[in-house]
Formats: C-alpha cells, sequence, structure tokens
C-alpha cells in the first residue's frame, strides 16, 4: 500500500501545455500543525514570514506525502528552470443537493463525461483544486486531476450535433455549473491593504525594517527617518502602479461578464439568462444584431461575421461557418484539422452579422467558460507572467550574499574587539548587528529600480511602452531579432499591380493597374468580384486589405440591403455585388455570392458559389499559385506556370491563383462539400499584389547588421518572395548566397528527407548540372565557406526537420535567415529553438499572428496597440521597426547603468565598512551626523541621479557584460577596495604620527588657534558608551578623534569619486557630462566635503563630530584623495574599459565564448562538408513527436491570410 501511495503522490498537471506542473499530494497532521503554532508564537512570527516565502518548507512542516487521492493539500512545482512552488487546499462541491435519488444521477446519461466520473458515491461529492483560475476535479477512474470549463475533445462532429443540438436539460446545466464556476472571466480589483500587506512583506522591506529597528535602538533617528520615508514612498508607488494594472485589467474584462443570452433548454424551449450561468455544452441562440460573445462556441448552424481585433489585433472581419455533421469516428478538432478556428466563436470577440441557413436559427455549441476561453487564456497571461531568467538578477543575489559574507567577517572582529575591552554584551551584540547594516546597503534596490524608471520614461517619451520593466535591461544584450514581413518590415497595404490571365492553358499580356481601359468582362473579372468575404460594415467595405484592393479594382459596389432572398432558401441572407457607377458596362444586373468556404491556412485557398442574375451556379477559388494549379484540370494549366510565378515572386511580388468551373444545374450549394466544390477547375490566371518596403526598413536592418546584431524573418508568406524581400531589406546582401532547405514526409513510411538546393542568382543558371560537376561544387562550397550564406526554409520543413533531423536543426538555426509560411505556433517555436542557442532573442510583430512568439521572446515589440498586444512586454506606437535599435540601445544604457549602480552601491557599502572597523580599533565610530551625510546627503542623492544618462545614439559591434561576476567588473571592484583600505589605512596610522597628535587631548593641534584650552583637560576619555550612542554633548560625544576626523573626511570624498570613475559613458551611454543633474550634484557635494575639510567653524564641526587639524595635514588629506582619484581612473580606463586588452588576454589564454552558438560556429568552420550542396539526407524511421502548435503559445483565434499568399 505504501509503495502504491508513493506511486500516485506525483502526477502531471496539463501536461504538455504551456503552464505544465508537477502535483503533490499531501496529508495534513494535527500534531505537526500545533508544533507549528508554537513555532510561530515564539519565533515572532518569523517562521510564519519564512512559510510565506517558501510555500513548500511550509507543507512539509505540517502534512506528510500521501496519495493524490487521500491529499488535503497539494503542491504544485512548475516543470520550467524555476522549479517554483505553490500551494493549494483541495475543495470540496457537494451536488447532493441537485440530485435527489440514484436513478437521477447523471451517469445514466453521461457516463463518458468527467462530470459523471468526479461525484463520489455515496457522499455525492466533487474533490476540487483552483490553480491560476483553473479549476480542476479529482477523475475517480482516471485517478487524476482534469480540467474542467470546457467541452471534451473526443466528441466527434456528429455526436456535438446529436447530444448539444438540441441543448441540455435544465438538471444537467444546473450540475455542470456547479462543478464548473461561473463563466465570468472574472479580475476583482486587489484592495489596497492587501497589496500593501504583499508589498511589506517583501524580503528586502523585512531587512529594511530590522536595518530600523537597529537604527531606532542606536539613537540614529534621522537616517531610520528617512530611509522609511524613502521605503514608503517606493511601496505607495509600487501599490499605485499595481492598482492601476489591476484597474485597468478589471476594466478590460468586466464589460462582458454580464451579458443577456438566449439558449435552447431541452425539452423546455428557449430561455434567457445572465452569461455567468452558461456552461459547456449550452446551446447558444444568436440573434440578429451585434453581440458580444461571452464564451467559446462551436457554430453548428448558419454562419457569422465576426470582429476578432480583440485577440488577433486586427480588425478585419472574419467569417465563420458552421461545423459539418461528418459522420466519422475522428475527434472534431482532429477532423477539421487546423480549420477548426474557422467554426468556433472566440470570447471577447462581437458578432456583427448572422446569417441564417435552412435549418432556422444561427446556433452555437458553448464550448469553454471562464478562463478556459481565447480571452481569459490572454487575461492569465498577464496575470501569471513567465518568470524571466536573466544573470544580471541571479548574480545581484549571489553579490549581496558576498556582502554578507564581509558583513559576517566584521560581526565577527566586532564582537572579539569589544568583548575583550570589557562592554556591555547588550551593546556587542548592537554594534556586531550595526555592521550588517553597514555592509549591505538598504538603498540598493531603490537605486536599481530609479534606473529602470528612467529609461521606461525616455522609452514612453520615444512612443515605445512597457507593461514588463525587468525586461528592459534584457534588451540590452539582444544579439538576434526575428520580424515578422507583412505590416512589419513591408508596408501593411498591398497594390494591386498586375493581372496575368490565362485563357487555353496559355498565360496572356499582362494587365498593369492602374490602367487606362478597364478590365474586360470575363471569368477572371466575375472572380475578382466575388471571390472574396468582404462584407459593408458601417457604411464601408471590410476584409482582408488583399480582398479589398482586389474588388476596388473592379469598380463594383457591395449592394447593403438587409437580405436578398434567394429561390427556395426564405431565410438566407447572401451577399450580393454591383456594378458601379465608374464601372465598365457588364452583361448583368449582379451577381450573387451564394456559399463562402472561407480562407483556411491549412488549405491555403477559400472559395465561393455565385450566381448571375437568372445565370447558372458557378464556383470560384483564389489562393496559393501552387495549390490552386493542383487544383485544376492539368490542361488548363500553362506549360510555363512555374517558371512566371517564380518570375514573379522573385522580384519580391505576392501572387495569387485563380480558377473556377461551372456547377451542375438543380445542385444545392449548401448541400455539397468543400471536396467537391473545389476539384476539376479551370485555371484563370494570376493576381500579382505589390508588397512595398517601409522606408525605414533598410537603414534600420543595416544598423543591425553593422551592430552585428542578427535579423531573421519569420512570415506566413512565400518563400521566394521572402528571400526576394530580405534582399531588398538587406537582411541577405548581394554577395551572400542563399540555400532552400526542404524536407518532405515520404509517403507511406515513418522517414522523411531532407535536400539542400543552392538558389540560382539568374534564371538562365542551370544548377542541375552541378550535381555532375564535382569540379564546381567544390568552388562554390569554398567560396560559401569564405563568405555568409543564409538558410531559407518553409513551416513545413521546419516542422519535419524537428521531428526527424533534430541534431540538423541547430546548424540551420545557425544560418537560418528566411523562415516562410511559418505558422503562428511555430513562430512560437522557432523562437525557443534559438534561445536554446543562447541567443537573447527579439521579436518585432504587428501582435497578431505573433502573439505567442511575442510573449516567449527575451524582449517581444507589438506594433499594434490593439488589445492583443497586452501580452507583448513592448508596444510601438510608430508602426515601423526604427523601435528596434532605440530599444536595444536604452536596454543598453539600463544594463550599463544597473552595473554603475552596482559597483557604486558595493564600493560606498565596503569603504564605509572599512572605515568603521578601523575606528571600531580604537573602540571608535563614526557619529550619527557623519553616517547621516554619507548615506542621505551623498549616496542617496548620487544613486537618484546617476542614472539621468540617456543611451549613446550608436550601437557598436559589441554588448554590455551580462553578468555580475565577468573579470574585468570583479577586477574593477576589488582594486578600488583596495586602493579605499590603503589610502584610509595610510591616514589613519600617518595621522598618529604627526607630531601634534595626542591621544587624549583633541585640540591638541590648534591650540593656537582657539580658545579651547581651558576644555582640553576636560575631554572625556574615547571609550565608547555605543557607536551611535546620541549622547548630547555639545564639546565631545565619544566620536571625536584625529583618527575619525581623517578616515571620515577621506572615506566621504572617495565615495565621490568612485561615483566619477564609476560613471560610464560610451560606447553604450552619453558622455557623462551630458548628465547635468549628476555633475551639478558632484560638484556640489565635492565643494561642501572641501569647505567641511579646510573651514575651521566650531559649531559646524563640534556638530559633525570633526576636530580642528593642521592646514598641513588637511592639504596632506586632498593629496592622497587626488592620487586615489588619479590611480582609479587611469586604472579604469587602461585597463577595466580597454576593450583591446581584454580580447588579447582572451586570445592569448585560449578563452572562448561558452554560448552554444559560438560553439556551434567554431565546430561548423571545421567542417570541410557544411554547409551541403544539391544533396538529400534520409532520417531514421524513428521521429520525435512534436505537438501540432509545436509547442510555445499561439493565438487561438488567429488565422492568417498571409499564407495562401
Amino acid at each position: 500500500m505504501g509503495e502504491n501511495a508513493a506511486k500516485n503522490h506525483c502526477a502531471q498537471l496539463n501536461q504538455g501545455e504551456e503552464n505544465e506542473m508537477e502535483i503533490f499530494g499531501y496529508k495534513t497532521l494535527g500534531w505537526r500543525k500545533a508544533l507549528c503554532i508554537i513555532g510561530y508564537i515564539l519565533s515572532c512570527g518569523a517562521l510564519l514570514l519564512v512559510f510565506y516565502w517558501k510555500p513548500e518548507w511550509d507543507v512539509w512542516a505540517n502534512c506528510i506525502p500521501c496519495s493524490l487521492e487521500e491529499a488535503d493539500i497539494v503542491l504544485l512545482r512548475t516543470t520550467d528552470e524555476f522549479r517554483i512552488y505553490s500551494r493549494k487546499t483541495v475543495t470540496w462541491i457537494s451536488v447532493s443537493a441537485l440530485i435527489k435519488s440514484r436513478s437521477d444521477c447523471p451517469a445514466i446519461a453521461e457516463e463518458d463525461l468527467i462530470f459523471s466520473k468526479a461525484i463520489m458515491k455515496p457522499s455525492l461529492q466533487v474533490k476540487s483544486i483552483q490553480v491560476q483560475k483553473i479549476r480542476y476535479v479529482w477523475n475517480i477512474y482516471a485517478k487524476q486531476f482534469q480540467k474542467v470549463g470546457a467541452l471534451e475533445d473526443d466528441h466527434t462532429c456528429s455526436a456535438i450535433h446529436a447530444k448539444f443540438g438540441s441543448g441540455l436539460t435544465c438538471y444537467e446545466q444546473k450540475v455542470r455549473r456547479l462543478i464548473c464556476g461561473p463563466n465570468t472571466i472574472d479580475v476583482p480589483v486587489i484592495p489596497i491593504w492587501k497589496l500593501l500587506i504583499k508589498e511589506v512583506l517583501n524580503p528586502f522591506y523585512v531587512f529594511q525594517l530590522f536595518s530600523v529597528c537597529l537604527w531606532f535602538a542606536d539613537e540614529y533617528m534621522e537616517y531610520a527617518t528617512a530611509i522609511i520615508i524613502m521605503s514608503l514612498l517606493s511601496i505607495f508607488l509600487t501599490v499605485y502602479d499595481l492598482r492601476q494594472q489591476s484597474v485597468k485589467l478589471h476594466r478590460l474584462v468586466e464589460s462582458h461578464n454580464n451579458i443577456m443570452v438566449t439558449v435552447c433548454r431541452n425539452k423546455e424551449g428557449f430561455q434567457e439568462l445572465e452569461s455567468h450561468h452558461l456552461v459547456p455544452g449550452d446551446m447558444l441562440v444568436l440573434k440578429e444584431g451585434r453581440t458580444l460573445l461571452p464564451c467559446d462556441a462551436i457554430l453548428i448552424s448558419g454562419q457569422c461575421i465576426v470582429n476578432e481585433s480583440m485577440l488577433t489585433g486586427e480588425s478585419i472581419p472574419v467569417t465563420k461557418t458552421c461545423l459539418p455533421q461528418a459522420d466519422n469516428f475522428k475527434p472534431w478538432r482532429m477532423h477539421c484539422a487546423e480549420d477548426y478556428k474557422k467554426h468556433v466563436l472566440f470570447c471577447g470577440t462581437e458578432v456583427i452579422q448572422t446569417k441564417a441557413d435552412d435549418r432556422g436559427a444561427v446556433k452555437a455549441v458553448v464550448l469553454r467558460t471562464g478562463f478556459n476561453t481565447a480571452k481569459g487564456d490572454l487575461v492569465r497571461s498577464i496575470l501569471y507572467p513567465k518568470p524571466m531568467n536573466f544573470k544580471l538578477y541571479r548574480d545581484a543575489f549571489r553579490f549581496l550574499m558576498c556582502l554578507i559574507a564581509f558583513a559576517a567577517i566584521g560581526m565577527i572582529y566586532a564582537v572579539c574587539v569589544f568583548a575583550l575591552n570589557g562592554e556591555e554584551a547588550g551593546e556587542v551584540v548592537k554594534k556586531a548587528l550595526d555592521v550588517i547594516t553597514i555592509a549591505v546597503p538598504p538603498a540598493l534596490p531603490a537605486a536599481l529600480t530609479s534606473g529602470i524608471i528612467y529609461t521606461q520614461r525616455r522609452l514612453k517619451k520615444k512612443g515605445i511602452f512597457c507593461i514588463s520593466p525587468q525586461r528592459i535591461n534584457m534588451c540590452g544584450q539582444l544579439n538576434l531579432i526575428c520580424f515578422d514581413k507583412t505590416g512589419t518590415l513591408t508596408e501593411d497595404g498591398l497594390d494591386l499591380w498586375g493581372l496575368l490571365p490565362s485563357e487555353r492553358n496559355c498565360f496572356q499580356d499582362i494587365h498593369s493597374f492602374p490602367a487606362e481601359h478597364s478590365l474586360p468582362w470575363g471569368p477572371v473579372f466575375k472572380a475578382m468580384v466575388v471571390c472574396h468575404s468582404l462584407i459593408v460594415w458601417e457604411g464601408k467595405i471590410q476584409g482582408d486589405p488583399l480582398d479589398v484592393k482586389m474588388f476596388e479594382a473592379t469598380n463594383w459596389v457591395i449592394d447593403d440591403s438587409s437580405g436578398h432572398k434567394i429561390e427556395g432558401r426564405e431565410s438566407t441572407l447572401a451577399t450580393v455585388v454591383r456594378p458601379g457607377p465608374k464601372a465598365s458596362s457588364a452583361p448583368v444586373e449582379g451577381l450573387t455570392i451564394l456559399h463562402q468556404f472561407p480562407f483556411s491556412s491549412a488549405l491555403q485557398r477559400m472559395s465561393v458559389i455565385a450566381q448571375e442574375t437568372g445565370g447558372e451556379q458557378q464556383v470560384f477559388t483564389k489562393g496559393a499559385p501552387e495549390m490552386v494549379a493542383m487544383l485544376c484540370r492539368a490542361e488548363t494549366v500553362p506549360s510555363n506556370f512555374e517558371s512566371k510565378l517564380l518570375l514573379y515572386t522573385t522580384q519580391g511580388f505576392r501572387v495569387i491563383g485563380l480558377a473556377c468551373k461551372s456547377l451542375q444545374a438543380g445542385k444545392q450549394s449548401a448541400d455539397l462539400t468543400r471536396e467537391e466544390v473545389e476539384s476539376d477547375l479551370t485555371f484563370l490566371g494570376l493576381l500579382i499584389m505589390e508588397n512595398r518596403l517601409k522606408s525605414e526598413t533598410k537603414p534600420i536592418l543595416e544598423e543591425l547588421s553593422a551592430a552585428r546584431i542578427r535579423s531573421v524573418m519569420v512570415t506566413g508568406d512565400n518563400i521566394q518572395t521572402a528571400v526576394t524581400v530580405a534582399k531588398n531589406a538587406g537582411m541577405i546582401s548581394p554577395t551572400n548566397r542563399v540555400i532552400f532547405v526542404e524536407a518532405n514526409k515520404i509517403p507511406g513510411s515513418f522517414s522523411a528527407s531532407i535536400t539542400w538546393k543552392l538558389l540560382a542568382e539568374n534564371k538562365t543558371e542551370d544548377y542541375e548540372s552541378l550535381e555532375h560537376d564535382s569540379q564546381t561544387e567544390r568552388r562554390i562550397r569554398l567560396a560559401l565557406r569564405s563568405e555568409q550564406y543564409h538558410f531559407a526554409m518553409s513551416g513545413k520543413s521546419y516542422q519535419i526537420v524537428a521531428q526527424h533531423f533534430r541534431h540538423l536543426l541547430p546548424k540551420l538555426l545557425l544560418n537560418g535567415t528566411v523562415f516562410a509560411r511559418m505558422s503562428p505556433g511555430q513562430k512560437s517555436s522557432l523562437v525557443e529553438e534559438f534561445q536554446k542557442l543562447d541567443y537573447f532573442v527579439g521579436m518585432c510583430g504587428d501582435g497578431a499572428n505573433d502573439c505567442g512568439a511575442l510573449k516567449v521572446a527575451h524582449a517581444g515589440i507589438s506594433l499594434s496597440e490593439q488589445e492583443a498586444s497586452v501580452a507583448s512586454p513592448f508596444t510601438s506606437r510608430t508602426p515601423n521597426i526604427s523601435c528596434v535599435p532605440e530599444l536595444i540601445r536604452e536596454g543598453r544604457a539600463a544594463l550599463v547603468t544597473s552595473f554603475c549602480m552596482f559597483k557604486y552601491m558595493a564600493l560606498y557599502s565596503i569603504i564605509q565598512y572599512l572605515g568603521v572597523l578601523l575606528l571600531y580599533w580604537q573602540l571608535n565610530s563614526f557619529g550619527n551626523y557623519q553616517f547621516l551625510f554619507q548615506d542621505l546627503a551623498i549616496t542617496t542623492v548620487i544613486g537618484v541621479t546617476m542614472s539621468f544618462t540617456g543611451a549613446y545614439p550608436k550601437l557598436v559591434p559589441y554588448r554590455p557584460p551580462s553578468q555580475l561576476v565577468s573579470p574585468p567588473l570583479l577586477l574593477s571592484v576589488v582594486l578600488n577596495i583596495l586602493f579605499s583600505l590603503s589610502m584610509q589605512i595610510f591616514g589613519f596610522l600617518m595621522v598618529q604620527k604627526q607630531p601634534w597628535y595626542s591621544k587624549t587631548n583633541i585640540h591638541s593641534a590648534c591650540l593656537s588657534m582657539n580658545n579651547h584650552t581651558e576644555n582640553s583637560s576636560s575631554v572625556s576619555s574615547l571609550g565608547l558608551q555605543g557607536v551611535r550612542d546620541g549622547a548630547h554633548e555639545q564639546m565631545d560625544n565619544g566620536h571625536k578623534s584625529y583618527e575619525n576626523t581623517t578616515v571620515w573626511l577621506l572615506s566621504t570624498i572617495n565615495c565621490l569619486i568612485v561615483a566619477l570613475v564609476f560613471s560610464k559613458g560610451k560606447p553604450f551611454r552619453q558622455p557623462i557630462y551630458t548628465n547635468y543633474m549628476f555633475i551639478l550634484v558632484l560638484i556640489g557635494q565635492l565643494g561642501i566635503c572641501l569647505f567641511l575639510v579646510f573651514a575651521d567653524i566650531d559649531d559646524l564641526y563640534s556638530k559633525m563630530d570633526l576636530v580642528c587639524t593642521p592646514t598641513t595635514w588637511r592639504i596632506s588629506m586632498v593629496i592622497m584623495l587626488a592620487v586615489t582619484l588619479a590611480v582609479s581612473f587611469l586604472v579604469e580606463e587602461a585597463v577595466i574599459e580597454n576593450r583591446s586588452l581584454w580580447l588579447l588576454l582572451k586570445k592569448t589564454f585560449w578563452y572562448h565564448s561558452k554560448s552554444h552558438y559560438k560553439r556551434l560556429q567554431r565546430m561548423l568552420e571545421q567542417d570541410s562538408a557544411w554547409p551541403p550542396l544539391n544533396e538529400t539526407f534520409f532520417s531514421d524511421s524513428v521521429s520525435i513527436t512534436v505537438e501540432g502548435n509545436m509547442g510555445g503559445h499561439s493565438n487561438p483565434a488567429f488565422d492568417s491570410n498571409e499564407d495562401a499568399l
């Protein structure tokens, strides 16, 4: 039994999904819980705080492992590299009130559904947990937690029509509602007190609280108060920001949480109810007029036109068709393949128009509710963002650990010194703890945050908005940017360039646009008039830009009257097109579009059935030319089809194929399947569209290339068009060669083949002969190795390589520049594969089909301001790629600022720490005002103003270091510590050797200059009564000594020296003199410090615990500081910032980058057989299973029309 429990203790939740987790079962033990409560009381809540930070420790302390079936607490752990734990309590849902008798049990009606499998007998309860807003219930038979709130995937098309076509019964609906929960995307506005408590319990603020308590105990009131004010300000700013985000998100989702909907109840007819009562399986009736969808639903009758801009970022109306009643055993989603989205209405989208068919009302079956929906998924991605792994943050933690280790050494030293001198135990503890607050700078996080805030503000001024500030530093490391093509590199709209008609399998003369004479009436003209999915919306023709351009060229208009009755089909709304005022004369009054087969990315085409007024029915198809040609009768396709297509695609044009056929009389269009309609077509010709590059594209890509930042094109367009655009944009230089990588599955087997073909530079060259000419091939391969080459591949080839040639994928990605015909899921997968090679990947797209890739990239930049872009960390108001170098520049500047801040804060802490430890030797320390001056007037002000320095306008061809523990940075810190230590020890020892020095008489140096002789004998002993005891003796509070004055003045000005030396300018930030505020602050602080050195004002010196020294000693201190500045500055410039020196050292010691892609580059340089040319490899029959969506997050509503072109 124990072995079985151990086996069932752990399971996977959401296996294979983006939010995959491990789940562990635990049972609470009373005696363990009692012991923990005693621990909470005895530790004054400290143990409770530790458990709050570490939920896994809480579970391990209170509970014992058990099977998931017996568990009352579950522990969840993410399967990514972060392994983040979370604790959830198991809850019970009682359904006994609904189930009156056993015969009424849902098990009879729904034996195969999760609802019946979750109800435990005889208690009639359901065991559930809620994880990231999704409810999971315990499946008694499968012994696992399963997601509820969505219709099971294994239903067939016919089963959905049969089971749910007439609606759920009232009883079924109540059971489902109880188990699934309400259909709401509920994002409550988090109360301010909750946000405050969460922020205050941050480990850093807890440490600050400890520091402040210690300072109050030491009567170091002023700085403690200043830190409290700063911390409160920081907390309130953070809470305000979080509150604003919470309110914004709440407003985003609240609009459709309560909509009145009409549902069909089995045996009860139609019923109106609030949308939060909807459950999966409910039958929704869509009425005429605009409707906001409160859930995801499958359309099972009629047709809808939907505005999906909320999800896709594109306000192009989309046509949805009903789910076919296919009678097979395949689950509905598998049967529909990638086209399943054409039948799904997504939550948050707006139904603009409904078209009923001969079955009556437009109906849809509720597919998913609440947070399971497309919109719910988008909201969850904002609520629970993927944590970012960045070396800087890991190193920062290690850095703080080192400072704590330093503090521990100081504590031991302090205890030894004071205990041996007979100090009271309480005082010794206080002094020892004081060392921690000196060695670990409490202002560090605030200083680091200020740098990011200033960068965010600068980006905002440049029209770049950021919702994930911690990613700004990551932008400084980007070395590869993936660009979408359409709307990103090229103009969003298309221009109609020409039409190449075909008659009797021969291409005719090209018809150019804009033309003096209009297009002649004929099948091609008819195809352009009807083969689209355009609608009239708000008085304007709306739809895909390509369709709009094509239709506008005909000068026809869409008749937007409410509906058109067609013989025998009274209830149908059909689209009628008629000649416009500017149209050339046509022999018909108009054309009626009877039926549409919408565009499908899987099929790469769309079709319509149209009819002339009073004429015969015809089919018109348009799509990817290769695909359309395959559907046409061979005798109608011109023999030079491929060469003509190549001619235009290699010039960067988008080419669309057109075809048609007549339908037999008497056949109802609604009864025909897509396969029947799209067969034996007649080829009509090619429509040629021009997609111009944006004017900013080429210079920006050249700037990135000069900065050694790789550019990659990831598009849904044709591969030839993509390669041409890449060449025109400068991604592929004219001297570089392009190698097409084509992978295909071998029919009838589980293996695949991969072929490398060199792209011919001009059409007359015949590379087929290369296969037999080994001399030529060797010559080309040598040329390829000496210069850059680029791989180009399609999404289909990419997926096959990922499945069958996994070992080749990294090699292909190393020089892969063009990835065409990529689906949204493949784009996400590609970004993740680049990240596995240790690239820092940026993704720039329009926020629609790139939604997933924008999320998984280190820095996703959306050029769309639609709601779909909320998942993207950065959004640019400027709709071109000029935001990319801008973001990289600011990222690099922010990263360098972070390093400067770290170095400065570490040095300031260690300078103060060394000074205090030196004075501890004499049982002395700095006075309160001395600490206050260093902490507040110097460090805090420098910390705030150091980050004002802007980014350098030019991108240099190398990146700033990405880690704090890099040799130059460590050397810089260590050397400056040594310089400070040397100077302080030198000053400490030298002052004791001065002829005027007296250990007991602090006025001995200036007897002739002041009138304190009478007080000289009454100077109190230097034995301290407290390091910062704050005794208010006007003359002497126990801190005054020549050593104190010397060490304090040296260490204070030393803080200014390191601030100046560490403030980097070029090549990543603007020169330091451009930061006027910082320079003014430094000059002001230096002026005050020099005034304190040379002034001899009794009241001021008394307040600051300073003593009078001869002018010669003061000048000596200034000389010491000047030497330290000169040495520090020289070392920083000549050694630390000397890039050539470090490159030489790397070369001398054979140091090579550990990045995966660099290692691979070195390996391929030695491989004479790479890249292969005109070769075909075959895979083994074993393949890796790759999910259909290639992993990654893809926008559930998006289906890119690019794929057809």
